[in-house]
């Protein structure tokens, strides 16, 4: 499967899980607000819009998009295997465990699992033992795997462990070099923060992307293996919680606008000790928007 259409499909799926929150009637945001949230171009975009007026889901004339109904499991797409290999694999588990598609304490079937992700069981099995690190899955004392799942307990032990690895990047960051790349990256991130901040009346459903971004960039000064093992989970249930809970999210992602603002005004500024305290702040509020996501699913 070409790449194109790989990014098609997924962006696709993104979308529908995006519209999976709102109610019939609804107005879609713009092909831009649209290309954020799910991470591609606009002309991807156009296609995904087609396809959604196609198959009923969508009224579209020309900028206008309304929402006719809620998405059904058989409107999504098929994600052919691509050559992603493991680090593919685990990116397509973690979804599958995130949209919450089967409860906590649920007994694995390697076999059904590997026709699912239409992996061979033996990788499979490779690659849920190599998850159990993480403490989503765990061996079953008769043989087997358990699916552990996404719980409240194990959201405050990764937003404790994010803080403890996200401070020291914003203390690493602070220091870092006039000429390090990071500089002009985080130039970029206070426009388009300050573009969306502008523009949140309508586009507010794009800051999941910006979010996503933006800590890549704080976390981007630490080159250490081990770190950026669990930051590739941490960065996906981070990002996966927006689409959880759509209460005063128009809200909720001003004011997360406004912290990421103040963390870049104070590590621009080299002051480590107020970026660390902005980062304190905003980390934990998002600690408490992510409990109050799962309290929404019922999971906490």
């Amino acid at each position: 499967m070409a790449r194109s259409d790989t990014r098609f499909r997924e962006a696709y799926n993104r979308i529908l899980d995006y519209c999976g929150a709102l109610p019939p009637g609804s107005v879609m945001p713009s092909e831009t607000g649209l290309a954020e949230i799910a991470g591609v171009s606009r002309t991807i975009i156009r296609r995904c819009l087609g396809r959604m007026e196609e198959t009923g889901l969508l009224a579209w004339s020309g900028r206008e998009k309304l929402l006719l109904r809620a998405p059904l499991a058989e409107d999504r797409i098929d994600l052919l295997r691509p050559e992603g290999g493991a680090e593919d694999l685990e990116q397509r588990f973690l979804d599958w465990v995130l949209r919450f598609d089967v409860p906590a304490g649920t007994a694995l079937s390697v076999a059904e699992l590997s026709r699912h992700f239409d992996v061979p069981q033996h990788e499979l099995k490779e690659f849920l033992a190599g998850l159990s690190r993480f403490g989503l899955v765990s061996r079953r004392p008769q043989g087997g795997w358990m699916l552990l799942g996404f719980t409240r307990d194990f959201a405050i032990e990764l937003s404790d462990f994010r803080s403890v690895l996200e401070l020291d990047a914003v203390a690493r960051l602070a220091e870092a070099p006039v000429d390090h790349p990071v500089w002009a990256e985080l130039a970029e991130l206070r426009a388009a923060h300050l573009r969306l901040r502008a523009a949140i009346e309508t586009d507010f459903h794009a800051f999941s992307k910006l979010d996503e971004r933006f800590h890549q960039a704080l976390n981007s000064v630490v080159t250490n293996r081990f770190t950026a093992e669990f930051q590739k989970v941490i960065s996906l249930i981070f990002h996966y919680h927006f689409m959880w809970d759509k209460t005063e999210e128009k809200t909720r992602n001003a004011a997360a606008i406004e912290e990421h603002l103040e963390i870049i005004d104070a590590l621009e500024a080299r002051d480590a000790p107020a970026a660390q305290a902005a980062a304190g702040r905003h980390l934990r509020t998002s600690k408490t928007t992510l409990l109050s996501s799962l309290r929404h699913h019922e999971l906490a």
